[in-house]
Protein backbone atom coordinates (compact mmCIF):
# COMPACT_ATOMS: atom_id res chain seq x y z
CA UNK A 1 0.00 0.00 0.00
CA UNK A 2 1.39 3.37 -0.97
CA UNK A 3 0.88 6.36 1.30
CA UNK A 4 -1.28 9.17 -0.03
CA UNK A 5 -0.76 12.88 0.64
CA UNK A 6 -3.56 12.79 3.22
CA UNK A 7 -1.83 9.90 4.99
CA UNK A 8 1.44 11.80 5.11
CA UNK A 9 -0.31 14.84 6.62
CA UNK A 10 -1.23 12.66 9.63
CA UNK A 11 2.46 12.13 10.46
CA UNK A 12 5.00 14.43 12.09
CA UNK A 13 8.74 13.79 12.33
CA UNK A 14 10.81 13.50 15.49
CA UNK A 15 13.90 15.60 14.93
CA UNK A 16 15.17 16.61 18.36
CA UNK A 17 17.65 14.42 20.18
CA UNK A 18 15.68 14.88 23.41
CA UNK A 19 12.65 13.17 21.84
CA UNK A 20 14.75 10.15 20.88
CA UNK A 21 16.31 9.99 24.35
CA UNK A 22 12.88 10.18 25.99
CA UNK A 23 11.61 7.31 23.84
CA UNK A 24 14.68 5.27 24.73
CA UNK A 25 14.35 5.97 28.45
CA UNK A 26 10.59 5.70 28.97
CA UNK A 27 9.28 3.96 25.86
CA UNK A 28 8.23 0.37 25.34
CA UNK A 29 10.38 -1.64 22.92
CA UNK A 30 9.80 -4.54 20.56
CA UNK A 31 12.42 -6.17 18.34
CA UNK A 32 11.82 -7.79 14.95
CA UNK A 33 14.22 -9.16 12.34
CA UNK A 34 14.49 -5.89 10.47
CA UNK A 35 13.92 -3.17 13.07
CA UNK A 36 13.50 -2.18 16.68
CA UNK A 37 10.40 -0.14 17.48
CA UNK A 38 10.14 2.15 20.51
CA UNK A 39 6.74 3.58 21.46
CA UNK A 40 6.09 6.38 23.93
CA UNK A 41 3.14 8.73 24.48
CA UNK A 42 3.38 12.41 23.57
CA UNK A 43 1.39 15.48 24.58
CA UNK A 44 0.91 16.76 21.04
CA UNK A 45 -1.90 14.36 20.14
CA UNK A 46 -0.17 13.58 16.84
CA UNK A 47 1.43 10.50 15.37
CA UNK A 48 5.13 11.33 15.35
CA UNK A 49 7.98 9.11 14.21
CA UNK A 50 11.73 9.16 13.95
CA UNK A 51 14.32 6.89 12.35
CA UNK A 52 17.86 6.10 13.41
CA UNK A 53 20.62 3.87 12.05
CA UNK A 54 23.94 3.73 13.88
CA UNK A 55 27.41 3.89 12.42
CA UNK A 56 28.21 0.66 14.25
CA UNK A 57 25.62 -1.05 12.06
CA UNK A 58 26.69 0.39 8.70
CA UNK A 59 30.00 2.15 8.20
CA UNK A 60 29.17 4.03 4.99
CA UNK A 61 26.80 6.97 4.94
CA UNK A 62 25.32 5.69 1.69
CA UNK A 63 24.28 2.45 3.38
CA UNK A 64 22.91 4.21 6.47
CA UNK A 65 20.91 6.66 4.38
CA UNK A 66 19.44 3.85 2.30
CA UNK A 67 18.34 2.04 5.45
CA UNK A 68 16.80 5.24 6.81
CA UNK A 69 14.91 5.86 3.55
CA UNK A 70 13.50 2.34 3.66
CA UNK A 71 12.39 2.74 7.29
CA UNK A 72 10.82 6.15 6.58
CA UNK A 73 8.90 4.73 3.62
CA UNK A 74 7.63 1.80 5.69
CA UNK A 75 6.56 4.17 8.46
CA UNK A 76 4.78 6.43 5.95
CA UNK A 77 2.84 3.46 4.59
CA UNK A 78 1.97 1.78 7.92
CA UNK A 79 1.73 4.40 10.68
CA UNK A 80 -1.16 6.53 9.31
CA UNK A 81 -3.38 3.45 9.42
CA UNK A 82 -1.87 1.43 12.28
CA UNK A 83 -0.49 4.12 14.59
CA UNK A 84 -2.35 5.82 17.39
CA UNK A 85 -2.60 9.60 17.72
CA UNK A 86 -0.67 10.89 20.71
CA UNK A 87 2.17 8.39 20.31
CA UNK A 88 5.81 8.72 19.27
CA UNK A 89 7.41 5.90 17.27
CA UNK A 90 11.15 5.48 16.91
CA UNK A 91 12.37 2.97 14.32
CA UNK A 92 15.91 1.71 14.79
CA UNK A 93 17.61 -0.11 11.93
CA UNK A 94 19.09 -3.59 12.19
CA UNK A 95 21.36 -5.47 9.75
CA UNK A 96 18.34 -7.03 7.97
CA UNK A 97 16.88 -3.58 7.20
CA UNK A 98 19.05 -3.13 4.13
CA UNK A 99 18.33 -6.48 2.49
CA UNK A 100 14.83 -7.48 3.59
CA UNK A 101 11.97 -7.19 1.08
CA UNK A 102 9.97 -3.98 1.50
CA UNK A 103 6.71 -5.87 2.10
CA UNK A 104 8.45 -7.77 4.90
CA UNK A 105 9.59 -4.46 6.42
CA UNK A 106 5.96 -3.34 6.50
CA UNK A 107 4.86 -6.66 8.03
CA UNK A 108 7.58 -6.39 10.69
CA UNK A 109 6.44 -2.88 11.61
CA UNK A 110 2.78 -3.97 11.85
CA UNK A 111 3.80 -6.99 13.93
CA UNK A 112 5.82 -4.83 16.33
CA UNK A 113 2.92 -2.39 16.72
CA UNK A 114 0.54 -5.26 17.42
CA UNK A 115 2.87 -6.72 20.05
CA UNK A 116 3.23 -3.28 21.67
CA UNK A 117 -0.55 -3.09 22.14
CA UNK A 118 -1.38 -0.56 19.46
CA UNK A 119 -5.12 -1.02 18.77
CA UNK A 120 -5.08 0.04 15.12
CA UNK A 121 -2.29 -2.37 14.08
CA UNK A 122 -4.55 -4.69 12.08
Amino acid sequence: MKATKEDLKKLERLLKRSDFLLANAKGRKWVSKSMIVLVTPNDAGLIRFGVTVTKKLEKTSVGRNRMKRRLRAAAADVLPHAGQPGMDYVLIGRPETATRFYTDLQKDLRWCLEKLGQKNAA
